[in-house]
């Protein structure tokens, strides 16, 4: 609406000084003058065409930065309510976590499941993966949810590398599938698994809850069973290993090696 009445009154002043032209005093004494002050006034009424062209030019032209302005503003806006409103959410989905509100904080995220925030994804395969350990939730339900909290977990990390939480359920969320995928996947992914965990450690050294997986890590490979420990050496030249020492360590030192 306002650009439309800025365009108007564009048109109003052009048209203005096209009516405000007026032959000079003494001009119509001399035919030269005469035809000389016709030509002069033809450029600027538009006889010939080129004052209106020109004018048009010059209207659409102001028009279109005037367009560009508004769209940027609007672009502006819109980018600072977006950025509002998923702060209001994450702010609502950590309430509803402290509170122990399961359920309501996956019906909550699950509304912004198509979202690219990272912040917004991470919490969302966590919500995904409490409901499925709840106790009312069937097998086949808790399968759906654990595959589902791997693909919101691996969305959170592409959108954001430098997130310790989202390489953190990640690797959680990984070897929550393993569970479905047998004793070969969940060696396989190993590797994987304890490389998220040093990550989200080097992001947050802080992080108890990384540290601490990372110390089930070790301990878990520390206590391999032998038929285990053949499947490791048919999928890996150097299969994942680990010792006692080394989950001590973890405690005390955040990290272990094969």
């Amino acid at each position: 609406m306002a650009l439309a009445v800025r365009f108007r009154r564009l048109l109003l002043v052009g048209r203005s000084a096209a009516r405000g032209l007026r032959l000079p005093a003494g001009a119509a004494g001399s035919r030269g003058q005469r035809v000389l002050w016709r030509l002069a006034a033809s450029e600027v009424t538009g006889n010939s065409g080129t004052f209106k062209r020109s004018f048009l030019f010059s209207a659409l032209s102001y028009l279109g930065f005037e367009t560009y302005q508004v769209i940027s503003q609007a672009v502006v806006i819109h980018a600072a309510a977006k950025v509002f409103k998923i702060e209001e959410i994450l702010e609502q989905a950590d309430y509803l976590y402290e509170s122990g509100e399961t359920e309501k904080l996956y019906q909550l995220l699950t509304q912004y499941k198509e979202s690219e925030d990272a912040e917004l994804l991470w919490r969302l395969a966590r919500a995904s993966r409490d409901v499925a350990q709840l106790s009312g939730t069937s097998e086949e339900e808790k399968k759906v949810l654990v595959y589902e909290a791997l693909e919101y977990a691996k969305r959170a990390l592409e959108k954001n590398e430098s997130s310790f939480a989202a390489h953190k359920w990640y690797a959680i969320c990984i070897s929550d599938v393993g569970d479905y995928e047998g004793i070969k996947a969940k060696i396989a992914n190993a590797y994987i698994i304890k490389e998220h965990f040093e990550k989200a450690i080097e992001l947050n050294p802080k992080d108890a809850t990384s540290i601490h997986l990372m110390g089930i890590w070790c301990y878990t490979f520390a206590e391999m069973p032998w038929y285990q420990r053949r499947i490791a050496k048919v999928l890996f030249a150097t299969p994942p290993s680990s010792t006692y020492e080394e989950w001590i360590q973890t405690s005390t030192a955040k990290t272990c090696s094969f």
